[in-house]
């Protein structure tokens, strides 16, 4: 009988996890992937991983979760975290229902100590430590491009209690042209060491000053500075016992110097505004600087700089900037109205967690729209969702809170979630009540919903197979085409071309979009040909005719143009709702407070029936 395939599952999709899961895959390894962005997951279902540059290859996936705890049903053989260090924590809880007799737990973060993250949970004799040395930046939330391999991967068990389990790991993947190396735990710890001294050297210099390694590397002032901080990591690893061989530093130094003219991964998150893992490079080696009495100036100062720069509770301690935050969050999201008088009156929240943009609405008593605010869904910082979350909390009086869209099962800040669907008929039905059709056109799918007098959804209709014809190929065919994406609707009505793409599919519509560049196209006929295929694609849903037909979601509120095709190919009058992209949020708002006027009703006829009896 044929050997069953070893299962691996994988926390994290970005490079490191996408690389290994591509490998593992293509090694003919059962793999299961969790991946909470709801956009990487559809992009990974429908296209599946793609690898460029440095490693080529696809490779497609069945086993796509939303959580970890999910995986459990697979059994696995190992689980691999490919995250962030300081993610590990929020994820053990849920990590904890797949420890099993069988499992093995391989660490394959960057730092010192970061196996140390998975011991409480999964005890020291289950974990292998991975060291990467391979990277990738994320072209798409499917893609990666491969910037470099200098072979080989390391990997051993913390304790060597799991040796002949690293052996196994390591020859799937050699298996797999990732040349990757089994060690025991002392050259494990070794190589952790050394992988950490040339992150930490170089990472936070380049996110504090905003430099490229390549630029930092070929400044003689900075070049003095990586030296130095190098020289103090390898004396503090030394009294640690961990001995590198002589010459070590320059060895670093002509590494280094190989570096590209793009940021690390952690000045990467410090210019953009994210936690970074600076606690685990040059945080480490002052910690253990300090236990052996070891000055580690340079690394104390750019790890001081760091978490003064990252630290998202510094606002906290400057006078009046949380309310200059909160001032920022009002002035921009309120709707002609001051929040003074809200504060004592009963509040309704709608949160829409959209594939691309969330979107917050707060109406009064009467449904009138008080406040909207939008910002990207559940990008890997949500301190910017929380800061609006608690700017609403301290400014209106929430009496009640429904979460929609995609992301609402995986919200937990708000009372009841609805589905788009029920919300969207709900907004349009606030201002325009009686049968209708409302055509929904948002970043991953296209819906046609109908409503019946009552303003019930009595159909719907959804392209959720596929996401052509979305705000997400819009964004994909714009890019390819080198248009700027907010330029489009204006090009595309000075055009008269009538012909569209061919193909439907993302993929080879892009391939498509080549070949009329080539054929020398102007950018007006080529906005235009892209919104005639969409505008087709809608057309093959149905819609009722003989009704108010009326459009809402984020692509008809940045491209207008469409309006004027779709009621050219339906040979309706289309009306465009104001604001359209809150509709959504406004509806689950709208239904928070019916759910809450309900309850109240009901509470009343109970009290009177009490009464009476």
């Amino acid at each position: 009988m044929a050997a069953k395939p070893i299962k691996i599952g994988i926390v994290g999709l970005g490079p490191v996890g996408s690389i290994l899961a591509d490998r593992f895959q293509n090694a003919g390894c059962d793999v299961s992937l969790c991946i909470r962005d709801v956009v990487q997951a559809n992009k990974i279902k429908d296209e599946g991983i793609v690898l460029t540059n440095v490693i080529e290859s696809e490779s497609k996936f069945k086993n796509i979760y939303s959580s970890i705890s999910d995986m459990a049903e697979q059994e696995l053989d190992f689980l691999i975290f490919a995250m962030k260090a300081y993610h590990i924590q929020g994820a053990m809880e849920e990590a904890a229902e797949l420890n099993s007799d069988k499992l093995t737990v391989v660490s394959a973060q960057n730092g010192i100590d970061v196996e140390q993250l998975l011991v409480p949970t999964f005890g020291e004799s289950k974990i292998l430590r991975m060291i990467i040395n391979y990277a990738g930046g994320m072209v798409e939330p499917n893609t990666v491009k491969a910037t470099f391999f200098t072979p080989p991967n390391y990997l051993g068990s913390i304790d060597d209690s799991k040796a002949k389990e690293a052996e196994q790991f390591a020859e799937i993947l050699n298996g797999a042209d990732l040349a990757t190396k089994a060690v025991d735990s002392f050259e494990i710890l070794k190589r952790s060491w050394e992988k950490t001294i040339l992150n930490a050297a170089l990472s936070a210099l380049c996110g504090v000053g905003r430099l490229t390694m390549a630029e930092a590397m070929n400044d003689p002032d900075t070049l003095e500075l990586v030296e130095q901080m190098i020289s103090e990591a390898v004396s503090v690893a030394e009294t640690e016992k961990i001995r590198f061989p002589d010459g070590f530093i320059r060895q670093c130094m002509r590494y280094l110097k190989k570096g590209g003219d793009h940021f690390p991964s952690l000045a990467l998150d410090l210019i953009e505004g994210r936690q970074t893992e600076v606690d685990y490079f040059n945080g480490k080696i002052v910690e253990y600087g300090r236990k052996h009495y070891v000055r580690t100036s340079l690394n104390l100062s750019f790890y001081n700089m760091v978490k003064a720069m990252s630290n998202k509770n510094i606002a906290s301690r400057i006078p009046g900037e949380p309310k200059d935050m909160t001032k920022r969050i009002l002035d921009k999201g309120m709707v002609n109205a001051s929040p003074s008088s809200f504060k004592n009156s009963d509040c309704y929240l709608g949160v829409d967690l959209g594939s691309a943009f969330a979107k917050l609405s707060v109406v009064d008593e009467e449904g009138d729209a008080l406040f909207r605010y939008i910002l990207p869904t559940y990008s890997k910082d949500r301190q910017e969702l929380e800061n609006v979350m608690q700017t609403i909390a301290s400014n209106f009086n929430i009496k009640f809170s429904c979460a929609t869209g995609y992301g609402r099962k995986h919200f937990g800040q708000t009372d009841i979630i609805k589905t788009e669907i029920n919300c969207a008929a709900a907004g349009v039905a606030h201002s325009f009540s009686g049968e209708k059709n409302i055509i929904d056109i948002g970043g991953e799918d296209i819906k046609v919903i109908r409503c019946d007098g009552a303003d019930h959804v009595s159909n719907f209709y959804m392209n959720d197979k596929c996401a052509s014809g979305t705000g997400s190929f819009l964004s994909e065919i714009a890019e390819r085409a080198q248009i700027n994406i907010a330029d489009m609707s204006s090009l595309a009505a000075h055009s008269s071309y009538d012909k569209e793409l061919n193909s439907f599919c993302t993929v080879f519509a892009k391939t498509e979009i080549m070949s009329w560049i080539f054929d020398g196209m102007t950018n007006q006929d080529i906005a235009r040909g892209v919104y005639i295929s969409i505008s087709n694609r809608v057309a093959k849903m149905r819609l009722e005719s003989g009704i108010p037909t009326y459009m809402i979601g984020g692509v008809i509120a940045h491209h207008p143009y469409l309006q004027v095709l779709l009621g050219d190919k339906f040979d309706e009058d289309i009306q465009v709702i104001d604001d359209p992209q809150y509709v959504v949020s406004l509806g689950a708002a709208l239904i928070a407070r019916q759910h809450t006027k309900k309850n109240d009703l009901d509470s009343d006829l109970k009290s009177k029936e009490s009464v009476v009896s």
